[in-house]
This record gives C-alpha cells, sequence and structure tokens, in this order.
C-alpha cells in the first residue's frame, strides 16, 4: 500500500494494530484508531491547542460539462453518509462522507461501475471503518477485479478510468488517488496538494512501471496510456494482471490523510480537465473570491468549469468542493512568494513531474 501520512517533517507514519477490546464500541476505536494516526499529522504548538477541538461542519457542491469532447466519460459522487446510503446502522452519530471524481476513458463503463460500487465494497469491508487505509487500498483493488469479471462477459464494457476520492471521518480527511484526477485543500488561502498526478512522466512512477515489464513511449504507458495508474483496461494487452504484482497500470491508490483544523477551508476535487487551466493554487484563489462573494458552493463548482472553459480546456470537465465551515473563508492578505512565469497550469505541472518534484 502506497501511504503518505507526513507530518511536519516529512516523516512517515506507520499505521497502528487494530484495537479489538470487546468493551469498546466499533465507532468509538475508529474514531480514536483513526485521530491517533492523524494527530502526527499536523503541527500543533502551545499557540494552536485549540485547534484539536475543532469539529467541521461540511457542506458540498458539485458540477461537471462535457467540454468540446463527442461523449462525457467523468462522473462523480457526493455521499453525505456512507453507511446509512447502503443500510448500514450510523456510527453512533458519527458519520462518514465520500466524495469521488471518476475519469473514464475508452468509454464510460468503467467510470461507472466504478462509482456505483467502490463506496459499497468500502462499507461492506469487515474493517470498516476501524482500519481506514488498508479498506480504501483493498476496495480499489476488489473492485477493479470485479469489473475485470464483468467485462469478460460484456466486451461493451471494456473502458478505463482514473479515481479519486475523499473521506471525511470526525477531523480526519483521507485522500485515494489512483490517476490524474486532483485534490487541493485550501489553507487559510494556501493551496495544499492532497493527490499526486500518476503520470508517465513521473519519475517514481516510470520506475515502477518499469521494474513490472511495462515501458513509456513519447509520454505514454505502452505507448497506450497518458496515466500509470488506472481501474479498469483489462482489454488492453500487457497492461493488468492478476497476483501480487500485477502489471504496469496499477489500480492501487495513493493515501494521503491528515487532521483537519479550523484553518483548513475547503477541499477541490477535480478532474484533470480542471487542473490543464488552473494551477493548484490559481484553483483556491478563483474558488475563495467566488465563496466570498456568494457563499454558494454548488455555484462556485459549475464557475469553476465555466473558467476552465473560457481558458481553453478541451476535454470533460467535473469539479467537487467540500467546504468544513458554514460561513465563507475570511477576507485576508495572503503573502506568498510571487514567482514569474510564462508557462501553462499544465506545462508547469509537467515540470515538476520530471523534477520528480
Amino acid at each position: 500500500m502506497c501511504l503518505e501520512n507526513l507530518g511536519e517533517g516529512g516523516e512517515k507514519m506507520e499505521t497502528l494494530g487494530r484495537c479489538t477490546n470487546p468493551n469498546e464500541k466499533s465507532s468509538d476505536l475508529a474514531k480514536a484508531h483513526m485521530e491517533r494516526i492523524c494527530e502526527s499529522t499536523v503541527a500543533i504548538d502551545s499557540k494552536q491547542n485549540l485547534l484539536i477541538d475543532f469539529v467541521p461542519v461540511t457542506r458540498s457542491g458539485d458540477w461537471s460539462d462535457i467540454g468540446s469532447r463527442e461523449y462525457m466519460e467523468d462522473t462523480h459522487v457526493c455521499i453525505s453518509d456512507l453507511a446509512k446510503k447502503y443500510g448500514y446502522h450510523s456510527l453512533d452519530q458519527e458519520t462518514v462522507s465520500f466524495y469521488g471524481v471518476f475519469d473514464g476513458h475508452g468509454g464510460k463503463g468503467a467510470a461507472h461501475f466504478v462509482r456505483d460500487n467502490l463506496p459499497r465494497v468500502i462499507v461492506e469491508d469487515a474493517e470498516f471503518p476501524i482500519e481506514l487505509e488498508r479498506v480504501v487500498t483493498r476496495s480499489f483493488m476488489q473492485t477493479d477485479t470485479q469489473f475485470a469479471k464483468i467485462c469478460a462477459v460484456q466486451s461493451t464494457l471494456s473502458s478505463g478510468t482514473t479515481a479519486l476520492t475523499a473521506m471525511i471521518f470526525g477531523r480526519s480527511l483521507l485522500v485515494a488517488n489512483a490517476g490524474d484526477c486532483r485534490a487541493v485543500l485550501s489553507r487559510l488561502g494556501l493551496a495544499v496538494e492532497m493527490s499526486k498526478d500518476h503520470r508517465p512522466c513521473c519519475i517514481k512512477e516510470r520506475n515502477r512501471v518499469e521494474s513490472l515489464g511495462g515501458y513509456i513511449d513519447d509520454g505514454y504507458l505502452n505507448g497506450q496510456l497518458a496515466v500509470t495508474r488506472a481501474l479498469g483496461d483489462w482489454h488492453l494487452e500487457g497492461m493488468k494482471g492478476i497476483g501480487e504484482r500485477g502489471g504496469p497500470l496499477s489500480a492501487e491508490p495513493e493515501l494521503r490523510m491528515i487532521t483537519l483544523t479550523k484553518d483548513d477551508e475547503f477541499l477541490i476535487i477535480g478532474s484533470d480537465g480542471i487542473w490543464d487551466v488552473f494551477s493548484n493554487q490559481n484553483a483556491v484563489d478563483f474558488a475563495r473570491r467566488r465563496l466570498q462573494e456568494h457563499n454558494d458552493v454548488k455555484l462556485c463548482c459549475k464557475e469553476l468549469v465555466e473558467e476552465a472553459i473560457r481558458r481553453g480546456a478541451m476535454d470533460n470537465l467535473t469539479a467537487v468542493m467540500v467546504c468544513f465551515h458554514l460561513d465563507p473563508p475570511a477576507r485576508m492578505r495572503v503573502h506568498r512568494t510571487r514567482v514569474p512565469r510564462s508557462i501553462s497550469a499544465e506545462g508547469l505541472h509537467s515540470l515538476r513531474c520530471l523534477l520528480g518534484a
């Protein structure tokens, strides 16, 4: 499992073992477990002790557009109470909310299958929600395998999809990504990247691909795909394999978990069409201004998508936003170093990939 639990110094945290005390409620175990993991992901000094009492009040919005493409292959999901949605008891008044963006390629079959099945697979896992990181990783892989079986029966479904999900449980935010959708957090107006794009230009991904017998040809995985992680694509020769190592195209997500504080304002989840024309900070700045004007999350997503189209985005476009406060972001002057540049947001991101940033 690729897990990124980062503290202030960048140290990786090992997942704690599952508590099995029968006298404790599973919901209490889950909450305590996740918060123990997450406490080290946020720097809390003597002036910030009150931040641990913060409880996010989530509200979400979404918007999609076909863009200039002939077919719409993006899809998404917003579930405020994951357990309730699938007929399970709520977790002692604690809810797990689930948000996902799925960017299909070669058809919409994989994207729709993952959207409709991944949340259910997560909830039905015996370790949900206590070992949430393991559950999410395992569920991505299981959903991918289930789709392979469906494709064997219905070849018309043969396709692939990237997948990015965000789950909120108490103060914990867990982002899981396989592909090039992206999640960006606004923390007092500063953009915090919550996922890494899985593209052939990234050195880490290239090394992984080559170790599994794949290759990069003209910026494409095995000369065919612009991403190195995705669910589906079982119909493509040499991409996927059943077993521990699998093939060069992986459905295993990279995870990042943090503890939310009152400084965390909102999370933007977007398909790659958004990020072709927006940098992370530019998207946060744009969304903050719109929320300050009208504080309507869905309208903000619509405006983000429309602005991307105005800037020349050519792909399908999907934006999901989750706010952690009822009030709009406070107006403030954000001090950050300005670096003059003349390249696009997409060009800047490709450069960062090449440099291994």
